[in-house]
């Protein structure tokens, strides 16, 4: 039978082995407060999906500078993985992006697939560079006009 006493910081209250109100404990086992280890103010707080959304964001809005006219109503969306049946015109790999013609009601979308660009991008300036080409590929493609024309900066 083991027994169990009252620490002499705790002051035992009406109940046997009870604790006093007001006892400061850090946790269960010990080890302290739990909460984030960064406040959100910190640009490492962000995980890789939002850091790559506000990378599609910014390539997005500096098309839209200079073609937003043309890509008035179109929808730009990330995915994390394309789906598994290829588009009847994709051939070869992974697909990094897609634009979907407006049909029936619905408008004109560009969707950036994020896991197939993240891998295929050597660090973060690789995966600025390659995000801006994938988007200005699918605008071409909307616009049928070559990316160089798009965006001087591309590069195939």
């Amino acid at each position: 039978m083991s027994s169990w006493r009252v620490p002499d910081h705790a002051v035992q209250t009406g109940q046997p082995g009870g604790r006093a109100l007001g006892a400061r404990r850090r946790d269960r086992r010990g080890r302290g407060l739990r909460g984030p280890l960064l406040p959100p103010a910190l640009p490492a707080h962000h995980t890789r999906a939002e850091r790559f959304d506000d990378h599609v964001l910014t390539a997005v809005e500096r098309l839209e500078r200079r073609w937003g006219r043309e890509l008035e109503g179109t929808e730009f969306a990330v995915e994390e993985v394309p789906p598994s049946h290829p588009a009847p015109w994709e051939r070869g790999g992974v697909p990094l992006g897609r634009y979907f013609p407006a049909d029936a009601g619905m408008p004109a979308r560009i969707v950036v697939y994020r896991r197939p660009v993240e891998t295929r991008a050597v660090d973060e300036a690789d995966l600025v560079d390659l995000i801006r080409d994938v988007l200005v590929e699918q605008v071409a493609h909307l616009l049928s006009r070559p990316p160089e024309d798009i965006d001087p900066r591309y590069r195939a």
